[in-house]
């Protein structure tokens, strides 16, 4: 007798299963993710469908793009998910058609043209994308934080950075500024964990830099941060990030972004050196081309069992899908719409009748910095401080798929914010560091530039005694 425990699932299918119905994932994310793993026991093919080989653990995203995390802490490949679900089987590609019709999708993997792939059933959960709004200048200059690959450009940007200012810092006295555009979840996340970074690290890593050359801004159309939050922890938020020397620009959003600063609404120019851009998100202009129903927004509109109105065996989850009442574009409800979404395909297999989906709201969470977080979950209340910090922290783990990630992260966070100012020593997870690039490319923006050295030396003018443009001079916005 074998115990359930110390045995592995079968890795392959049974052997009639070629002749099981065929559901097609397209998306790796949660919703995907959780699909896949909601399907381990129907009998059912699966094909999951992705551009990249791993699932990203979004919310610890900012750890990365700040040196808190390896990008391997929140990445788990999604080969690993056949381990619990044997009749899963992965293809990288691109999906660029969907044709409900036919029941099939088509499928760019980069070779021998597109490939088309037939379905039975078809869960749509690619997700959302980054949405500039039409901001002049945002796409080329402000650098967005949603993907691996863009977390970790940010990381190298700012080191980057920070090694071109410590060469210049006893000669200009040049400040390096960060603006943060959005004051949602991860717009405070990375402005707590840069701001830490300053306060815990930056004077021991470069001790010829005053800790005060790393400006952060946070930059939010709105009066007040985090409007998922009640009045009390939105207060909090703020006064924390204060705390942290983290500068606050509420009530004004951005109008227009340049290699080195941003224009508000208001006309008034602010200096960022890097400009991350955490304003939101928007469906993928690609899913208006597959011919089906849409909100205002973009997202797939779905009924009560989260099938898309008016195509059978179709369904939406996650970022991409809308019901009447649109859920939140967060972790949680994409988990539950994916795990919602194969009890149903498991429910149709079987000749029975498709469960409706009801969200259970089990809370928002966001942390600000060291020691600080907010929670407000029902029936528990809101938490802040160091007890919401650690309620934030076993969530966060807890919710990742795979021990190995679950072990990395607990280990290198509790390291990162663990101990006291004097015991604590700085680590920084940093990767390609080209501050030379950093620099010729500093020198070459010269003429669009509007602070530092030289700035503007084709258009305002010649640069002050003491390394500053002309700009800088003339514009009380500048710190």
């Amino acid at each position: 007798m074998s115990l359930p425990f110390l045995t592995r699932r079968p890795t392959v299918p049974a052997k009639d299963g070629a002749s099981w119905p065929h559901v097609v994932i397209v998306g790796g994310g949660f919703a995907g993710a959780n699909a896949v793993l909601g399907l381990r026991d129907a009998r059912v093919r699966v094909t999951l469908i992705d551009r990249n080989v791993y699932k990203t653990f979004q919310p610890l995203l900012y750890q990365v793009a700040t040196a808190g995390l390896n990008p391997g802490d929140v990445t788990m490949f999604l080969r690993g998910l056949s381990l619990k679900v044997p009749n899963m089987r992965y293809r990288q590609g691109e999906v660029v058609g969907v044709d409900p019709e036919r029941k099939v999708v088509t499928l760019n993997e980069g070779q021998r043209g597109d490939q088309e792939l037939s379905y039975d059933y078809l869960v749509l959960a690619n997700g959302a994308t980054t949405t500039y709004f039409g901001t002049p200048g945002a796409e080329e200059h402000a650098m967005p934080m949603y993907t691996r690959a863009q977390a970790l450009a940010i990381r190298d940007r700012i080191f980057s950075e920070l090694e071109r200012s410590s060469r210049e810092a006893g000669v200009t006295h040049d400040k390096l500024h960060v603006c943060i555009v959005g004051g949602g979840p991860t717009g405070v996340e990375i402005a707590g964990a840069l701001a830490d970074f300053r306060m815990q690290e930056l004077d021991i890593l470069y001790p010829e830099m005053d800790p005060g050359t790393l400006q952060v801004t946070v930059l939010q159309r709105g009066d007040e941060l985090l409007k998922e939050f009640s009045d009390k922890y939105r207060q909090y938020a703020a006064d924390e990030l204060r705390d942290r020397g983290v500068t606050l620009r509420l009530g004004h959003g951005v109008k227009e972004v340049g290699y080195d600063h941003v224009v508000l609404d208001d006309d008034s120019i602010l200096e960022s050196d890097i400009t991350i851009w955490a304003a939101g998100v928007a469906i993928p202009e690609a899913v208006s081309e597959w011919g089906l129903p849409q909100d205002k927004r973009g997202r797939l509109a779905v009924d009560d069992t989260l099938q898309v109105k008016g195509f059978p065996g179709v369904y939406a989850a996650g970022d991409i899908a809308s019901q009447d009442e649109p859920l939140p574009q967060l972790a949680q409800p994409a988990i539950q719409t994916g795990a919602a979404v194969a009890k149903s395909i498991a429910a149709d297999v079987k000749g029975k009748p498709r469960p409706e989906f009801a969200y259970t709201n089990l809370g928002t969470m966001a942390t600000i910095g060291r020691h600080a977080a907010i929670a407000e979950i029902p029936f528990v209340g809101g938490l802040s401080g160091s007890v919401g910090w650690a309620a934030w922290l076993g969530v966060h783990i807890t919710k990742m798929l795979g021990h190995r990630n679950q072990r990395a992260v607990a280990m290198n966070l509790v390291s990162l914010y663990g101990g006291t100012r004097g015991t604590h020593q700085p680590n920084p997870v940093v990767g390609e560091v080209d501050s030379l690039r950093a620099a010729r490319l500093f020198e070459e923006q010269a003429p669009h530039r509007r602070f530092g050295l030289n700035a503007g030396a084709a258009v305002h003018g010649p640069t002050s005694e003491d390394g500053t443009g002309a700009a800088d001079v003339a514009d009380p916005s500048k710190d």
